[in-house]
C-alpha cells in the first residue's frame, strides 16, 4: 500500500470514525473468512460497519476522529456504528457462536472507554424497536381498559 493510499484509507476511516457514536475492538484470530462476511453482512443490516485495519493506521484514524487512546496490539478487527445496544448484541451473539476464534477487546461509546463485560450489559438491554413497542403498549394501555369498560357495561345492560 502505498503513502497515498494510506492516506486516503485514514480520512475514510476518520470521517465513519467521526459520524459513528459506538466503535468495539475485536480478536479474530483464527476465525474463517466465511464467518467474517457472516459478521459484515449482519452488521451491514444495522448499518454497522466491520473491518480488519493495520493497527498503526487505525490508531491515527482514531486519534484524529477524537476517540481516546488506546493500546491496539496483535489483530484487531474493528465494528462500529451509531446505535449501542444493536452494536452491542451484534458482537455478544457473534462472540456466543464463535467462543474460542472471536473475543471482544474494547469498545468505545460516547468517547468512553469500555471494557468487555459493560459491552455485555449493554448488550442485554432491549434494543431501540423494544423500547418503542413497550412505550406504545404503556401509552395505549388507558384507552384499552376504556374500551373494555364499556364493553363490560354494554354486556351488562344487555344481560338485565
Amino acid at each position: 500500500m502505498t503513502r497515498q493510499e494510506k492516506q486516503v484509507l485514514i480520512q475514510n476511516l476518520v470521517s465513519d470514525f467521526k459520524a459513528s457514536n459506538s466503535l468495539i475492538i475485536c480478536d479474530y484470530k483464527g476465525l474463517s473468512v466465511r464467518k467474517l462476511e457472516a459478521l459484515r453482512n449482519s452488521a451491514r443490516k444495522l448499518d454497522a460497519k466491520v473491518q480488519v485495519i493495520k493497527n498503526t493506521l487505525a490508531s491515527i484514524a482514531l486519534k484524529e476522529a477524537g476517540y481516546p487512546e488506546f493500546e491496539i496490539k496483535d489483530t484487531n478487527i474493528f465494528i462500529w456504528g451509531n446505535e449501542q445496544i444493536s452494536l452491542s448484541k451484534l458482537v455478544m451473539k457473534f462472540v456466543d457462536e464463535n467462543k474460542e476464534l472471536f473475543s471482544v477487546k474494547m469498545g468505545c461509546f460516547d468517547g468512553q472507554v469500555v471494557d468487555e463485560q459493560h459491552i455485555t450489559a449493554i448488550s442485554k438491554l432491549p434494543s431501540r424497536d423494544e423500547l418503542i413497542g413497550m412505550l406504545l403498549s404503556v401509552w395505549t394501555a388507558p384507552a384499552r381498559y376504556f374500551v373494555t369498560g364499556l364493553d363490560n357495561l354494554k354486556k351488562q345492560k344487555e344481560n338485565n
